[in-house]
């Protein structure tokens, strides 16, 4: 695999935020379904994930950047480097961030032990692996349970958290690739997508709605049942609402991350009219018309 760095485009430095963020921006421009088809682009959708399994990982990044690791998690002799001269003109052996006075120390001081210690520090995290999987919106704002295949054929059942955003990345530790040399089993990730539902839409932890209602309901006002994200509930139409008007039902949009506070939804009305019966509706206001009522008042220049 090329440089992580390089791949996300970000510098050795950047935290990780900024990593998060130049992996999600092209994660959007990449991602296969986006771009049916090209296999080129999943090739580098692919590579970018690559890189960012290694440098979310702090253990596995800090590792590569000490010459531990190699692009692709495999693991490098600490003593295979190329002689050169340090500043004081004599030779520096190379040996890739290692403290030569500690390593002896390991070996002749420490004993056993401290050779086992050693050894088992220096073994690299098997490789992360990625897995999407696309659920339902009704799904991803309630919660629970899912089912994900794994490289190896077998199943995991994965907690989603209540309201998962398009996009998040669930971690399962110790489900990646066998670590090298008897090293740790690496993580995998789940990337979450959440399909559009058809009139439903989130914004945070609210739940919004366009609700058609009748103008029989918007004038003489009513019951009406409307879908939450828990089931239809009845809500209140107050007499002589308008269209645009929103209602809302508290407590009915998305569990907090960390419990305690829900959400609200609210829901917007629109007055429509009925197919049949249009020519009846217009005599009646032909010859009704409120006295000095002018609905645009507001927008007419001072």
């Amino acid at each position: 695999m090329k440089d992580p760095y390089e791949l996300l485009g970000v510098a050795r430095d950047a935290s990780q935020a900024d990593i998060k963020k130049a992996y999600r921006a092209l994660a959007k421009k990449l991602h296969p379904d986006v771009n049916p088809g090209d296999k080129a682009v999943e090739q580098r959708f692919k590579e970018i994930t690559a890189a960012y399994d290694l440098l979310s990982d702090a253990e596995r990044r800090r590792q590569f950047d000490s010459g531990m690791i190699d692009a692709d998690g495999t693991a490098q002799n600490p003593f295979h480097r190329h002689y050169r001269k340090d500043a004081a003109g004599g030779f520096d052996f190379g040996t890739g961030g290692i403290d030569i006075d500690d390593l002896f120390s390991d070996l002749f001081g420490r004993g056993r032990r401290g050779q086992a210690r050693q050894q088992q520090a220096c073994k690299p995290k098997g490789q992360n692996l990625t897995y999407s999987i696309t659920v339902g919106f009704l799904d991803a704002m309630r919660g629970g349970r899912q089912r994900v295949s794994l490289h190896s054929g077998k199943t995991l059942d994965v907690n989603l958290p209540p309201g998962a955003e398009d996009g998040q990345r669930l971690r399962m530790k110790g489900q990646g690739m066998p670590g090298p040399a008897s090293g740790e089993p690496g993580d995998a990730f789940v990337e979450v997508h959440v399909a559009p539902h058809p009139f439903m839409r989130r914004e945070d932890l609210d739940i919004h709605l366009d609700l058609p209602v009748t103008l029989h309901e918007a004038v003489l006002g009513g019951k009406v049942k409307v879908p939450t994200i828990d089931g239809p509930v009845n809500a209140t139409v107050p007499p002589g609402s308008s269209g645009g008007t929103v209602l809302r039902l508290k407590g009915r949009g998305i569990m907090a991350p960390k419990g305690g506070r829900r959400g609200d939804q609210l829901i917007k009305l629109r007055i429509m009219l009925p197919e049949s019966g249009r020519e009846e509706l217009a005599e009646f206001l032909k010859n009704w018309q409120p006295a000095d009522y002018d609905p645009r008042k507001k927008l007419k220049p001072d």
